[in-house]
């Protein structure tokens, strides 16, 4: 071979190389390249704040209690992860499925994702299920969260609503107090951006993981049809529509390259966990706020019915339900639970019956007064406005010593509320009854509080 000979085969093969060098990232770069809103806080702390929320959630929401179901949804969950973005961030990654009808998911910063067992029966496909935990899942990649909290702090000042939430200012600053219900609402408040930049991204995810990215608009297409005649479903509720939603999803797959020959639909594992959440026990109701301001919910029932507790059975009107919230349930009228002050619901009219678990000694004799008197000063600390009108006397329930307080506190309908609270101490603990009503309604409500609090039975 010729010197020039061997000079031009050098060419041609570094020439060959340059074009290989410069076409890989043309062809990666096709894609929209999306940044993260400004955040002061640290990956870190999103998961700090997220495990608090979710620990909040978990203690509000109905869980499935089906673990095939948060297995198959963590299997999934963790392949869209396999291909999301997270720029060098490693987070704890959990999957819960929440049995409400609803049609809706949501993902806290730091990787805690809540997927309701409506949008399981909702999705024809496991693509579609794919493309809606996509979507989440850039939420999180994405730190939308905790970058509209810094929006929120930066507007306040840093003296409002997150002064309390995350210690100082700093993005690497640890929580120092509870999530307070309207901080966890306004994580999950995403602008019409957020939700453009989570549509795009989730397509892309579901792009390389293997799915057809098409799912993601069809998904969109089906949630539109639901909104027809009715109140719109949840996840369109939670999420804002950007607008050209469909067609920007659309605009990305092109980008992409479209729809690969081989992408993926289905599977059996998804038409297995379905026919798993179809067959799950009627979700219970929970304590879902409506706004004040639709006026006093009916009148109780003279027709009352049967409630069993886990300790306690007592009667109730018969045109009140169950709502699980907290640490116990609320027995109340439609209408009766409102939105309170901080976006957390409240319950204005009806009854509250919790047990708190108490330290006492066999033969301590002012056990009841003494957890009496600290539920109370815990009830202060979250209604500031919560007095005392009498002290606790004794009474009887079921034939045991009990204690009965008035209550004075704010009402979510505005103006004042009367609570009557009423205690007794049983071997798990403090069982307690809160009745609620506003002030100038109570009277109309007293003789229902008497009935159900003398139809009390306690277990042996």
């Amino acid at each position: 071979m010729t010197l020039r000979l061997l000079q031009q085969h050098i060419r041609q093969a570094l020439l060959l190389s340059a074009i290989c060098l410069v076409s890989a990232p043309l062809a990666l770069g096709d894609r929209t390249q999306l940044k993260p809103p400004w955040n002061m806080y640290s990956p870190q702390s999103d998961i700090q704040v997220g495990r608090q929320a979710a620990q909040q959630m978990m203690r509000t929401m109905p869980s499935c209690n089906d673990p095939k179901v948060d297995a198959y949804l963590t299997q999934l969950g963790m392949r869209l992860i396999a291909k999301l973005p997270t720029r060098g961030a490693e987070y704890p990654w959990e999957f819960h499925c929440v049995n409400t009808k609803e049609v809706n998911a949501f993902a806290l910063p730091g990787g805690f994702v809540f997927v309701f067992r409506g949008l399981i029966e909702a999705a024809d496909n496991e693509s579609q299920l794919a493309a809606v935990l996509g979507h989440e899942l850039s939420h999180v990649a994405l730190r939308h969260g905790t970058a509209q909290a810094s929006k929120a702090q930066l507007a306040q000042g840093a003296a409002g609503l997150f002064t309390g939430l995350f210690g100082g200012s700093s993005g690497g600053a640890l929580l120092s107090q509870g999530v307070a219900a309207g901080a966890v609402g306004l994580l999950l408040h995403y602008s019409r951006t957020d939700e453009t930049q989570a549509d795009v991204m989730g397509t892309q995810v579901i792009y390389d993981a293997g799915y057809d990215p098409r799912a993601m608009a069809q998904f969109f297409e089906k949630l539109e049809t639901l909104t027809k005649g009715q109140n719109p479903p949840q996840f369109l509720s939670d999420h804002p529509n950007p607008g050209n939603r469909i067609e920007r999803v659309d605009e990305e797959i092109d980008k992409l390259g479209g729809v690969p020959p081989d992408a993926k639909r289905d599977s059996q594992d998804f038409e297995a966990i379905k026919r798993e959440v179809l067959a799950l026990p009627a979700p219970q109701k929970v304590l879902s706020p409506t706004s004040p301001g639709g006026g006093p919910p009916p009148p109780p029932s003279s027709n009352f019915v049967d409630y069993q507790g886990t300790s306690y059975s007592l009667q109730c009107p018969g045109n009140w339900q169950k709502y699980e919230g907290g640490e116990g349930i609320a027995l109340a009228p439609d209408g009766g639970v409102l939105q309170g002050k901080g976006g957390q619901a409240e319950v204005a009219y009806g009854v509250i019956v919790s047990v708190k678990r108490v330290q006492a000694g066999a033969n301590d004799a002012t056990a009841l007064e003494n957890a009496t008197q600290e539920l109370i000063r815990s009830l202060q600390k979250s209604n500031s406005n919560l007095r005392v009108e009498r002290q606790p006397a004794e009474i009887k329930i079921d034939g045991q010593r009990g204690l009965s307080a008035s209550i004075s506190n704010d009402s979510p309908t505005g103006g004042k509320e009367k609570d009557w609270l009423v205690t007794t101490l049983q071997p798990h603990g403090l069982l307690s009854f809160l009745c609620i009503a506003p002030e100038k309604a109570f009277p109309e409500y007293e003789n229902t509080f008497r009935t159900i609090l003398d139809s009390v039975r306690l277990s042996e």
